[in-house]
């Protein structure tokens, strides 16, 4: 009875042993299954932001996977420490973070369950730009989330007179990447204008000018126009020029003036106001028209 009693005991410890053994085997079969099967996903298109604004990188594991006891690391290769935010174990291990960035990026930690281990960065910067991996090493699977920076700003436009019209001078500061200046009239056409100045600052920022010179043919609305294609922005500065720009200036205008009343003078019989105005230019012609008239009235009498 007692070899039977001991029999039952040890087939029945073997076969929890081994229904414990298979169902850990299934356990982690699954559970490798699952893993092998989520896939880091990014978008396709790089992610576009401008200096200051906070923006979020994005990246979920697809199918759904609780990442909020594993480790996700962000990164940027091309950086010394690399790390952007590395989080393990259900906690962000800022010791490991660049310094550039610290206080700066985050993770969502409600929605880690969920799969969701996209990157948030606050008040974006110019040398923020470039690629950010996004890497689970228990998954051994990383996908490149590229970020493109873009600063820009209005542009000033001011305006002078010439005696070839009126120059209108365009400027626009802080600007990034280089961005294009353009001259429109009325109707959207583009102006012949002075090759575009560009200036780098030491922050990176770009500032551009351009001059063009107007008549009245051209009309009297213009735009100056900064586009960047590849942030996808632009600002126009729109102006009219008062009619008063385009009269001449006082100086060729008492020239003419002055040429109308000599021609005056000297083609006609020549009066005192005619002499009053023009007093220099026409002052023989006047003195002439008067001795003749003198020498009339005294062969008369």
């Amino acid at each position: 009875m007692i070899h039977v009693s001991n029999r039952r005991s040890l087939h029945y410890q073997h076969g929890a042993f081994t229904d414990l053994v298979f169902y850990t085997v299934v356990f982690l079969a699954l559970m490798n299954s699952c893993r092998a099967q989520s896939e880091v996903i990014v978008p396709s298109q790089p992610v576009v932001s401008l200096v200051g604004e906070d923006i979020i990188l994005p990246c979920h594991l697809d199918p759904v996977m609780n990442a909020f006891d594993i480790t996700v690391e962000w990164a940027r290769p091309d950086l010394n420490p690399r790390f952007v935010l590395v989080w393990r174990h259900g906690e962000e291990l800022k010791t490991k973070k660049h310094p550039s960035f610290s206080g700066r990026t985050s993770v969502f930690i409600d929605e880690l369950e969920k799969g969701n281990i996209s990157l948030k960065l606050s008040k974006v910067k110019v040398s923020d730009e470039g690629g950010y991996k996004c890497f689970l090493p228990t998954l051994s699977k990383t996908s490149t989330v590229q970020l493109v920076v873009g600063s820009v700003s209005s542009p000033v436009v001011q305006m002078t007179k010439n005696n070839n019209g009126v120059l209108l001078e365009c400027e626009s500061a802080d600007w990034y990447p280089e961005p294009e200046m353009f001259w429109l009239d009325g109707e959207g056409n583009l102006l012949s204008a002075e090759p575009t100045e560009t200036v780098r600052g030491p922050d990176g920022l770009y500032t551009v000018s351009s001059r063009v010179t107007v008549e009245k043919r051209h009309g009297r609305k213009f735009t100056c126009r900064v586009t960047q294609r590849k942030i996808n922005q632009t600002r126009e500065k729109h102006l009219t020029i008062p009619d008063n720009f385009f009269v001449a200036p006082y100086s060729q205008s008492l020239q003419s003036s002055q040429s109308s009343w000599y021609s005056a003078c000297c083609y006609r019989r020549c009066d005192w106001l005619c002499c009053f105005a023009v007093h220099s230019c026409d002052h023989l012609c006047c003195v002439e028209t008067e001795t003749k008239e003198i020498q009339k009235q005294e062969e008369e009498t």
